[in-house]
């Protein structure tokens, strides 16, 4: 049987992705309800625009309270390493072959919290500086196969205040 899937948020991603999920429940949820009422009061279904939007809308938003309650109940709070070392959840200014950046090491689903740039710790360069020190120089291969190489000039534990 395969493993679920366990999905590492900060604890602002975690309240956000929560207060989202009370908004679509408790607040969008019954809006589109009474549109789908209104609509069908109007008679024939078949031929009717408001209906058949608010038919997909409330799919659109039953499909990510769905999401959104798996993600939830299979997450996990990160802590981020102690400043200098690379993790989840860390902060890092890279210098990417003379290109600079900040980014975030982390899950995608952190975006919903941050404006961070996010980097993938399953992607080549994340699993290249995962684990490395503030001052490390380290290298992954690119999809096309050269090699890239990567100086991690800060890593700092990522929280709201450090963007």
């Amino acid at each position: 049987m395969a493993e679920d899937k366990i999905y590492l948020l900060t604890q602002e991603a975690y309240d956000k992705m929560r207060a989202e999920l009370t908004r679509r429940e408790q607040e969008l949820r019954p809006e589109i309800v009474k549109k789908i009422a209104v609509a069908r009061a109007e008679g024939d279904l078949s031929e009717n625009g408001g209906y058949q939007a608010a038919r997909e809308a409330q799919s659109k938003n039953e499909g990510r309270i769905n999401e959104l309650t798996v993600k939830l109940r299979d997450s996990k709070i990160i802590t981020p390493p102690p400043a200098g070392t690379v993790g989840n959840g860390t902060l890092v200014d890279l210098d990417i072959s003379g290109m600079k950046g900040t980014y975030l090491v982390g899950s995608h689903d952190l975006s919903i919290a941050t404006d961070e740039t996010i980097i993938s710790p399953q992607s080549p360069i994340g699993a290249a500086i995962m684990g490395h020190k503030q001052g490390e120089k380290v290298s992954y291969a690119a999809p096309n196969g050269k090699d890239i190489d990567v100086t991690i000039v800060k890593a700092e534990p990522y929280s709201p205040t450090s963007e």
